[in-house]
């Protein structure tokens, strides 16, 4: 057990090491929830008649947890283009437990998405959004569940892809914009067509997007809590499941 801890955390430093050198990637990546922020925030504000502080109460969570959804679902691009250039076959050689490497590749994705969901909570905050800090401590401790699990899923798509980059791109695009249309992310999904609101209730995001919208409020008894943290377990011992499995049999 040692063992795997002391090689996933080689693992973590490795990985973690190209984004400390070069942070403008972590800068460049705000520049997506940034945009929905200042174009979606006023929108609905707009539509609800809502002053700008309340609306953002209601939309910040949900961009946090797009934000995270967007980072962790690409992760496995990295994985790829080391399957395709040979420098993941090199790792596999070394005595690094295979779980390790999948364990601590996902935690890696979750340092820079912290970072992001700080800064977007300060600039929130200049315009009236004030966030429940224990509630917002909980909330990303179920965030980061959720980002290692999908994370995990996303390196196990890169590994089945390999040579295949049109497969692993397909199947992403074709899975992330419905599961994020369909969790009441972006716009309240009360006006939807009946359809899409029983859909939303077959997709995890949506509990997780509630629970973070209960948690950065301040309401740490909902019900919607311990649902959105029961969704995120279930896809982190999934994703880490899979993943381990995929990266023994990748080689």
């Amino acid at each position: 057990m040692s063992t795997v801890v002391t090689d996933t955390r080689n693992v973590l430093v490795r990985e973690l090491w190209p984004v400390l050198r070069d942070p403008f990637s972590v800068i460049f990546s705000l520049l997506q929830p940034l945009v929905f922020l200042a174009f979606f925030g006023p929108l609905l504000s707009g539509m609800t008649g809502l002053p700008l502080a309340e609306s953002f109460q209601w939309f910040v969570p949900g961009i946090i947890v797009m934000s995270t959804l967007f980072g962790t679902a690409m992760a496995g691009s990295n994985l790829l283009f080391e399957l395709q250039s040979g420098s993941h076959e090199r790792m596999l050689v070394t005595p690094v437990a295979r779980s390790a490497l999948m364990v601590g590749r996902a935690l890696k994705e979750m340092v820079p998405l912290a970072v992001q969901a700080v800064v977007i909570t300060l600039v929130a905050a200049i315009f009236g959004f004030r966030p429940h800090l224990p509630g917002m401590a909980i909330g990303l401790v179920v965030l980061a569940a959720f980002g290692i699990g999908l994370g995990a899923l996303s390196y196990s798509l890169g590994i089945a892809a390999r040579e295949r980059d049109w497969m692993f791109w397909a199947v992403q695009q074709a899975l992330i914009f419905p599961l994020m249309i369909l969790s009441g992310m972006l716009l309240p999904l009360e006006a939807a067509p009946r359809w899409m609101q029983v859909l939303s209730q077959l997709n995890p995001l949506t509990y997780l997007v509630e629970a973070e919208r209960a948690l950065f409020n301040g309401q740490l008894t909902e019900a919607a809590v311990w649902q959105g943290a029961l969704a995120a377990a279930v896809l982190a011992a999934v994703g880490l499941t899979v993943g381990i499995r995929m990266m023994r049999r990748s080689i």
